[in-house]
């Protein structure tokens, strides 16, 4: 395949991954309204979407650099959106007395940090086991 007509492909599917991967962790959250926050100037929201982001993309560039192929690199990277999403969900869940939404929506910037932190050392770990 044509140097240049890989590197668009790659890139063409990451760009899709990341925005099916920023569109599951929306859906996953519905109660909360990270866009509509960021919008009122909530630092918490914004660390915590950007976080995301920001794990997507070292999980995906992983993806693109251990995969042997297109699809292999959609699979993987598909995998490890669902890994993320799967622990945020998790944190969630082990977080009952404290309500990580709640937190988000009043602007708790401790909580926005921890949660930075916490997307992009799953982001990291996750990577790091795309590798063969």
């Amino acid at each position: 395949m044509n140097l240049y007509v890989n590197f668009a492909s790659y890139l063409g599917v990451a760009l899709l991954l990341m925005i099916a991967g920023l569109l599951l962790f929306i859906i996953s959250t519905p109660k909360l309204r990270e866009f509509r926050l960021i919008a009122e100037k909530n630092a918490t929201a914004a660390l915590s979407l950007g976080g995301k982001m920001v794990a997507l993309a070292i999980v995906l560039g992983a993806a693109a650099e251990y995969s042997v192929s297109l699809i292999d690199m959609a699979i993987w990277g598909a995998i490890g959106i669902f890994s993320q999403i799967i622990v945020f969900i998790v944190a969630e869940l082990v977080t009952i007395r404290f309500s990580i939404r709640k937190a988000i929506e009043e602007d708790n910037k401790a909580v926005g940090i921890i949660l930075f932190s916490l997307s992009l050392s799953i982001g990291w770990i996750v990577a790091k086991c795309l590798s063969y």
